[in-house]
């Protein structure tokens, strides 16, 4: 598991509550506002402008960002904190929003996603194992693994295989990723507007253990 990453809860006022993700790269008070860096950079600021503004922590987008410039590119260039000139923690996203997105661009397997670029229409594989690598390459301190993120409304069986499929991909993502001190690996909760599907995807997260958790699939059709 990742290094020196730690949470402390700071105050509670009913079910809301105050804390601190403790990072390598600096601390992130929460709840946490992260402006969006999709192709590296938030549009119309500068850097130094979006730090003024109070935000800890940066979101990358990882779709975005290997189709151009390219993970390998960020790579030699110092990764993507130095590529964006910002020195707090980024989290990137693993990139299965986007491709689900584009329905009529992309194949669904077991295996991954295959899709054509939205830009060129050059034809890619992005899987569990291609996003951990393509997260590693952009350097980012907080990972997403590899989920499906299915459109609501949805059947109950729809909804229960792409959860099922998350989990698979949720093992994959983990056993890909290492152990990386320095960086964290989050796992996504899936499973609709489902009490059941929540509960068990919850459940199949904890036992794989990573070092934090997201609420997947919210405001998406729910």
């Amino acid at each position: 598991m990742a290094q020196k990453f730690s949470f402390s809860l700071h105050a509670t006022n009913g079910k809301a509550r105050t804390g601190l993700i403790s990072t390598p790269r600096g601390d992130i008070r929460t709840p946490a506002f992260m402006p969006v860096g999709t192709a590296a950079t938030v549009k119309a600021m500068m850097p130094e402008s979006v730090a003024k503004t109070g935000a800890d922590i940066l979101l990358g987008n990882t779709y975005h960002l290997m189709l151009r410039p390219g993970a390998e590119r960020i790579e030699r260039l110092g990764g993507l904190h130095k590529f964006m000139n910002w020195n707090r923690p980024i989290l990137t996203d693993s990139g299965g929003f986007q491709v689900m997105s584009l329905a009529a661009l992309r194949k669904l397997t077991e295996e991954g996603v295959k899709f054509s670029s939205h830009i060129d229409g050059s034809k890619h594989m992005l899987s569990p194992e291609a996003s951990m690598e393509i997260q590693r390459q952009l350097g980012s301190d907080i990972v997403m693994c590899f989920d499906e993120c299915p459109a609501l409304p949805a059947d109950d069986k729809s909804v229960r295989d792409s959860m099922e499929l998350s989990m698979r991909w949720a093992k994959r993502s983990r056993d890909a990723f290492g152990d990386r001190p320095g960086h964290a690996l989050f796992g996504i909760q899936q499973g609709g507007v489902t009490e059941e599907l929540r509960g068990e995807s919850a459940a199949a997260l904890r036992a794989i253990e990573f070092d934090g958790y997201a609420i997947g699939g919210l405001a998406v059709g729910e």
